[in-house]
């Protein structure tokens, strides 16, 4: 049981080939406009279409502090943000489109530190619909930004990207990230919507400190909903929704990336519901049916968090790639209407605890009491299991039905640019409480 529950947990490879990606060539929306002013001034705003033939065009006359607006229509381009406090905004979130066509790997790569990405659509990538990263080699961000085969990266070569934000982005139908953070770190991913990737929604890996915050983003039919992966250490997940993926949020160690072991991140006041989605992608390794499964990490707080309609697990918790999971906190939650609501798939307490948390089924049966918080470590001869399911094929991320219009961010075309400095601050998860309702 612990091997089938291990594998529930296994990040997704992506199934292409890194010669076939490294192949993939950027196509602009329009040409190249040679006689469109650059930006000048603490804070010029660079117009796209008005100024300039392509977004890539004005990314690359952007200087710190400036805004590149762009109008909307769909862009058929791959845009690289290497310059730093750049922000590209879309004048409507959903009519300004950047679209993949299925042949090109990734819609934006941020690259420069302190620079956003915020109120545009990013569709039909080979990779990551938006990826923020220190890693400056382009020929590594085509699959897992570490490298083709998620080769452990080298932290001293590339240190990681200080400042990002991605705010009012919508990212679906990619083959691996909608919005991806790795190797970065003070930054902020919110007000967000992911659906119909093939891995994950929004992914945040390897950071230490991670001094990240991701907040009220909804993330739906996707493999999995909320991905974390070695990314540890002030990192806030708070007042996210993550219903209807194969797998509401994993928390993982692994060696398939540098910083193991997973430690120290919040998940306070999310809805993790009704994770079972027969229409979501198929490329999900067999996880299915968990609304959050810590696999390997370590003093982790989930707390206050409403987790219902997920026909496996509620939360689990288990060993995973030689990590223990130890000394997570499980308090406060609605946990109701799941296969088991809460799970510790593991036969040594190693210091997890479950405190005044709504749940009726649990497992081992005597979860509550023997692991309660404040009570010294125990052990059962038995880990807790979940019940099996029959765990549908899906369907591919091409096939995922377009979302609905989403929420755009106010006042997009007059509102100032606003870099990705300073951030985020320790935000005060006592703000986000239980959310209300089943689902």
């Amino acid at each position: 049981m612990l091997a089938l529950v291990s594998r529930l947990l296994t990040r997704r490879r992506l199934g292409l080939p890194a010669a076939a990606l490294l192949l993939l060539v950027p196509a602009c929306s329009g040409p190249v406009d040679d006689s469109a002013p650059p930006g000048h001034g603490p804070a010029a705003t660079l117009r796209v279409p008005g100024d300039f033939g392509s977004i890539q065009q004005a990314v690359d006359r952007a200087r710190p502090g400036d805004l590149v607006l762009v109008a909307p229509g769909v862009y058929r381009e791959s845009v690289t943000v290497a310059a730093p406090r750049v922000v590209l905004r879309g004048a409507d979130r959903n009519g300004t489109v950047i679209d993949g066509e299925f042949r090109r790997a990734n819609g934006v790569t941020v690259t420069g530190a302190g620079s956003a990405v915020e109120n545009l659509t990013v569709r039909n990538h080979l990779a990551n619909g938006v990826l923020f990263t220190g890693v400056t080699d382009a020929s590594r961000h085509t699959g897992g930004a570490g490298g083709a085969g998620y080769e452990r990266l080298d932290t001293k070569a590339y240190p990681p990207l200080k400042g990002f934000r991605a705010s009012f982005v919508t990212a679906h139908n990619n083959a691996l990230y909608g919005i991806y953070a790795f190797d970065a770190r003070e930054g902020i991913i919110e007000d967000s919507y992911a659906s119909g990737q093939a891995d994950s929604g929004i992914y945040v890996g390897q950071c230490r400190p991670c001094l990240t915050t991701v907040r009220r983003n909804t993330v739906e039919h996707n493999a999995v909903g909320i991905e974390v992966t070695n990314a540890s250490e002030e990192l806030y997940v708070l007042g996210n929704t993550a219903r209807h993926n194969r797998v509401g949020a994993t928390v993982n160690s692994n060696d398939l990336e540098a910083l193991a072991p997973q430690h120290r991140a919040v998940f306070t006041g999310n809805a993790f519901t009704d994770n079972n989605d027969d229409r979501s992608p198929e490329q999900a390794d067999g996880g299915y049916g968990i609304g959050i499964g810590l696999g390997g990490g370590t003093d982790n707080t989930v707390e206050r968090n409403l987790i219902s309609g997920n026909r496996r697990a509620g939360v689990l918790l288990t060993d995973v790639a030689g990590y223990p999971a130890a000394r997570n906190a499980v308090r406060g939650n609605r946990v109701s209407g799941n296969g088991t609501d809460l799970v510790l798939a593991t036969s040594a307490v190693a210091g997890n605890c479950f405190d005044a948390n709504t749940s009726e089924r649990v497992s081992p049966a005597d979860l509550a009491e023997a692991a309660r918080c404040g009570r010294p470590a125990g052990q059962w001869r038995v880990p807790g299991s979940v019940p099996a399911v029959a765990v549908p094929a899906g369907l591919s991320f091409r096939l995922v039905p377009a979302p609905p219009p989403q929420r755009s961010m106010p006042r997009a075309s007059s509102a100032p640019a606003r870099a990705a400095v300073g951030l985020p601050g320790r935000p005060e998860a006592r703000g986000y409480p239980l959310p209300s309702g089943s689902a």
